[in-house]
C-alpha cells in the first residue's frame, strides 16, 4: 500500500472585525427603527438606525454621520447603553448602542434605509431584526417591562395552637 502525502492543513484566517454603532432615539415612549434596504444584509429587517464606524473616526462622529446619510437628520449623541459582540461566518460585529436625541421638529426623511417608524416597545416582537440588534431589543423590552412582580400567593394561614396537655 502506498502512502499518500498530506498537506499541511491551512490555519484559518481571522475573521474581519467590523465595529457598528447604532441610536437608541426614543420619543414618548416609542423607539425610532429603520429598515434595511433589500440589497442589505438581513434584507428588509428592522434595526435601530447604525452604520460602520470608519478608519479613524470616533463612535459619536460615526454615528452623527451616519444618521444624517440614511435620515437626513442631526441628533445629540449621549452615553453608551450597550454592547453586543456578534460573530457570524463571515466576520465579527462589534456592536455598540448610544441614547441618542433627534431635535425636535427634525424632519426625518429614508434616504439610504427601505423605510422608518416610531415603535412601541410592545410592538417590537412583531418586527424582525438582526441578532445584533435582537440583543438591544430583548433588553428595552424587558426595561419596558419593569421588575419582576413580586409573587401573590395566599398567605400562609396560622397554625392551630397545639392543646394544652392537662
Amino acid at each position: 500500500m502506498s502512502e499518500q502525502k498530506r498537506e499541511p492543513l491551512e490555519s484559518p484566517s481571522p475573521k474581519l472585525m467590523i465595529r457598528v454603532v447604532a441610536a437608541e432615539v426614543e420619543r414618548a415612549g416609542d423607539f425610532l427603527l429603520t429598515q434595511r434596504r433589500p440589497q442589505a444584509s438581513f434584507p428588509l429587517f428592522w434595526e435601530f438606525p447604525s452604520g460602520r464606524v470608519e478608519e479613524g473616526e470616533r463612535d459619536e462622529e460615526a454615528l452623527k454621520r451616519e444618521l444624517s446619510e440614511r435620515l437626513g437628520v442631526g441628533a445629540e449623541v449621549g452615553d453608551c447603553t450597550m454592547f453586543v459582540k456578534q460573530e457570524y461566518d463571515e466576520y465579527i460585529l462589534d456592536f455598540y448602542v448610544y441614547r441618542c436625541v433627534i431635535p425636535e421638529g427634525a424632519e426625518i426623511k429614508a434616504l439610504k434605509v427601505n423605510d422608518w417608524r416610531w415603535v412601541n416597545p410592545q410592538e417590537m416582537e412583531s418586527y424582525p431584526f438582526p441578532p445584533a440588534d435582537a440583543h438591544s431589543i430583548k433588553r428595552i423590552l424587558d426595561e419596558a417591562a419593569g421588575p419582576e412582580p413580586e409573587s401573590e400567593s395566599e398567605p400562609e394561614p396560622e397554625p392551630e395552637p397545639e392543646p394544652s396537655a392537662d
